[in-house]
């Protein structure tokens, strides 16, 4: 057996084969295209009504008025939230708007 490899047959050993076949052409088969081609309209999907999650909301009783130890009346405010910190503090932020003396009452679920 022949020890004695020449560089060429080393690459081959390495790297394998330089040369990579043809790809195979067949010219008997042809590929036809129509000239018009019919596409299947594709039909929207029909959006299903989100059913309404309960939502937890909370009544806030404020008790407001504009004059110091003046004449008050009650006003409702309704919150979207289970925090009855955030839903005060969101009705007495509202409150503030259109009057100067704010007093929270009570808060309960509904």
């Amino acid at each position: 057996m022949n020890t004695v490899l020449t560089e060429e047959e080393m690459r081959r050993a390495l790297f394998g084969e330089s040369k990579s076949p043809a790809p195979a052409i067949n010219s008997h088969v042809q590929d036809i295209v129509p000239d018009v081609v019919t596409v299947q309209p594709v039909k929207a999907a029909k959006k299903k009504k989100a059913s309404k999650a309960f939502t937890p909301r909370l009544r806030v009783t404020l008790r407001v008025g504009n004059e110091f130890e003046g004449k008050m009346h009650e006003e409702v405010h309704e919150v979207d939230t289970l925090s009855t910190l955030v839903a005060e503090q969101e009705a007495k932020k509202t409150a503030r708007k259109k009057f100067k003396f704010v007093e929270v009452i009570s808060v309960k679920s509904m």
